[in-house]
Parts: C-alpha cells; sequence; structure tokens
C-alpha cells in the first residue's frame, strides 16, 4: 500500500509547521504556495523585531483570543508559548524576552529563523512547490493555476493555510473564500484587526507630528484601558496600545460612525500629584516649556493637548485633568490593505476540534484562515502556529483510522 501524502496550500507560519510535524511523522507532504517564495508576511513581521511570544502567565495569555479564546486555548494545550520558545531554540535561533515580557529571537529578524526552518523541512523530504494558485477541487483533487499551466494534486488529506485578508501584496488576500463556500463551509465577512484609527488631525499637528511615539500613556476605550505606546499617523492614531484595543473600537465605529478614544499622557502620577506640580507655578517659561518641565510632557504631547477645541486650561487642576484624559474623536478604522492583520474567515463552528471541516472531510483549516484575532504582542504568531499543530495531529489522527467509518 503506498504512504500517504498529505497536501498543504500555503507556506506561512501555521502552513509550514504542520508541514514539519507531519513529515517528521514519517508522511510525505507537499507545499503549494501562491507567492514567489514562501512566508512573506512572517519576514515582513520580522522586519521590526520578530516577536515570537509572550512570556506572560497562561491564563492571561488565553484571555487576549476575546470570543475565541475556548477554542484557541485548546491549540495552546498543544502548543504552549514555552514549547514554541523551544522550537526556535532547537533550530539554533536563541530567543531573549523583553522588558515588556515579550519573546524574541536574539537575531531580531525572522529570516535567519526561516532559513533554518526551510532547511529542517527540507532534510524531512518536504517538497515545497511556489507560484502555485489553489482554485479549488476537481473531481477529489485539489486544483492549481501554476506557471507551466493547470496542475491537479491528489492527497490523502489537506491542510488549508493560506491566511487571512490584510496586507494582501505578501499573498493573504482572502480569495479561497468563493471555493470554500462553494463545498459548503461558512465564511464571516473579513474585517481589518490590528489597524490603526482616524483622527481628524489639524494640518499642522499632522505634519509636524506623524511617524512620533506617544511613548508611556493609557489608551481607555468604554471601560478597558490598555498602556503602552501609540503612533502618530498622518490619518490617525497606530501602535501597540490602539491594536490591544482594535476589536472593541472596530466594533463601535460600525455600530455609530464615531467613538472616543481617551488618552492619559502621564499615567504613572494622580490627577493630584500632577496638579500639585502645575501649581508650582510658570514664570516666565513658555507653555510647551512649562508643560515639559513641571508635567514631563514631550513637544508630541504637548501638540496633543493643543489639538482639543478651545484654549489649553491654565488652571492646575483643570490642565492635570486635561492631561490625564485627553478626549479623541475617532471617525474610522483604516482598511484590509493596512491592517496587520484579518477578523473573519471560516467560521470555528465550521470546524471540529482537530481543525477539520465538518462539511469536507480530510481537509483541515489552520492560522489567519479561521475567525479569530488577537492583538500584537506574540498572540497571533503563537496561535497561527498553534493551529498549525492542531491541524497537523488531526491530519495524523485521520490517516490513522479507518476514513471510511469516519
Amino acid at each position: 500500500m503506498a504512504s500517504p501524502h498529505v497536501l498543504i496550500v500555503g507556506a506561512g507560519p501555521a502552513g509550514l509547521f504542520a508541514a514539519e510535524r507531519i513529515a517528521a511523522a514519517g508522511v510525505r507532504v507537499t507545499v503549494a504556495e501562491r507567492m514567489p517564495s514562501p512566508a512573506r508576511k512572517f519576514l515582513m513581521a520580522g522586519r521590526g523585531g520578530l516577536n515570537l511570544t509572550h512570556s506572560e502567565p497562561l491564563d492571561a495569555f488565553r484571555s487576549r483570543y476575546a470570543e475565541a479564546g475556548p477554542r484557541v486555548s485548546a491549540w495552546l494545550d498543544r502548543l504552549s508559548p514555552a514549547d514554541l520558545t523551544a522550537w526556535a531554540e532547537d533550530l539554533d535561533q536563541p530567543t531573549f524576552t523583553g522588558s515588556s515580557g515579550r519573546v524574541f529571537p536574539r537575531a531580531m529578524k525572522a529570516s535567519p529563523l526561516l532559513r533554518a526552518w526551510l532547511a529542517r523541512l527540507a532534510g524531512l523530504g518536504v517538497s515545497l512547490d511556489t507560484r502555485w494558485t489553489w482554485t479549488g477541487w476537481s473531481d477529489g483533487a485539489a486544483t492549481f493555476d501554476t506557471p507551466d499551466g493547470p496542475r491537479r494534486v491528489v492527497a490523502d488529506a489537506t491542510v488549508l493555510a493560506m491566511g487571512g485578508a490584510s496586507w494582501p501584496r505578501l499573498g493573504s488576500d482572502g480569495g479561497w473564500r468563493g471555493p470554500l463556500e462553494g463545498k459548503g463551509a461558512e465564511v464571516a465577512p473579513f474585517r481589518p484587526a490590528n489597524a490603526g484609527v482616524t483622527v481628524a488631525w489639524s494640518p499642522v499637528f499632522a505634519g509636524r507630528f506623524a511617524g512620533q511615539p506617544l511613548k508611556n500613556v493609557t489608551l481607555t476605550h468604554g471601560d478597558r484601558s490598555v498602556r503602552g505606546e501609540a503612533m502618530i499617523a498622518g490619518y490617525g492614531l497606530e501602535g501597540g496600545a490602539v491594536y490591544a484595543l482594535s476589536a472593541d473600537l472596530r466594533r463601535a465605529l460600525d455600530r455609530d460612525g464615531t467613538t472616543t478614544l481617551t488618552v492619559d499622557l502621564r499615567p504613572d502620577l494622580s490627577v493630584e500629584a500632577l496638579a500639585a506640580r502645575l501649581g508650582r507655578g510658570r514664570g516666565k517659561d513658555s507653555l510647551s516649556n512649562w508643560l515639559r518641565k513641571a508635567a514631563g510632557l514631550s513637544p508630541v504631547g504637548v501638540g496633543l493637548l493643543r489639538e482639543i477645541p478651545g484654549e489649553v486650561p491654565t488652571g492646575a487642576d483643570k490642565l492635570a485633568r486635561r492631561i490625564k484624559a485627553v478626549r479623541l474623536t475617532l471617525t474610522g478604522v483604516q482598511g484590509l490593505e493596512r491592517a496587520i492583520s484579518s477578523a473573519g474567515g471560516v467560521r470555528l463552528d465550521q470546524v471540529d476540534e482537530r481543525l477539520m471541516l465538518k462539511a469536507l472531510p480530510g481537509v483541515f483549516v489552520a492560522g489567519e484562515m479561521l475567525d479569530w484575532e488577537a492583538p500584537t504582542g506574540g498572540y497571533l504568531l503563537q496561535a497561527c502556529f498553534a493551529s498549525g499543530a492542531v491541524a497537523a495531529d488531526g491530519v495524523l489522527a485521520w490517516l490513522s483510522r479507518d476514513r471510511g467509518a469516519a
């Protein structure tokens, strides 16, 4: 009897991790990727330092996945943050934990890890075909458009890991939705996640401060607050603290058209302590210098105060309260082409606990194709890798049983 053959469609973290785990079990694996080279979005994520995962306690980690938390939590049981860190180090890519708790390769980029990973996959006999665009199925075979014309691949099991719909120029454009829906799988609409939000800055503020960070601030929306860093963009705000509130902000904007985000420019000081500093008097200092010296505000923080309609209050108590609660009106969220990730995708109730599609036995789904979201900070990559592990284990279980009885 011929040895089984598994097809992986998509060469991002979820697909490649599934390929490694299946091939390590002695199964023949083919990976098909529509782009000219694998893991392009993974490489892009590593340009500013590849944030693989996070070191916070696992209970807190599990809470980062909102409504999808119970399902994603089960994935983390299969591949934990500690497991992922050990995997990277086994590829001779030592890691370190930053002051924020985030875990990075010491190389601070994705390319060395990817090279080592691809070498391991080649050693396991994994075949990688690039510029292969999946188009669906025909007579039980997966179909592809390739540089050499249409191709068909017959496999004993398939893992689909083609990404969501963010950063489409890197390969994940959601083009797989039609073929899957045609087979009865329900797909939730794509929505931008970890995306910047629109603020109507004055031309003077945008021209001077676009590209500058608001460091060590607390952002509050509704009853949720996040401390971290945000970045001024010409269109509004972006950055880790904004992304942590991304899902809530998107829902409020979808519902109401506008929403309010409150910025605390000095979260380490109470209103009373800040007012005491400001109450010592301004002397001959300009407003900007006084705020810099007395309140410890950066030029961009002072500029943000001036963006609020009306004069900047000079009374110590009122000014302290303004500094502690700068209210910004948000009018929109950046689209999928600028979002770091996407919500939406194959509904989680369409797959079983092994991530096999209920409508298509033997076909598994992993990574951002599934309808879940998480903030940046290592949570996105961790869940992508972990879902690849779950799908791989599901494939191996599927191959080991009587498929006709499944």
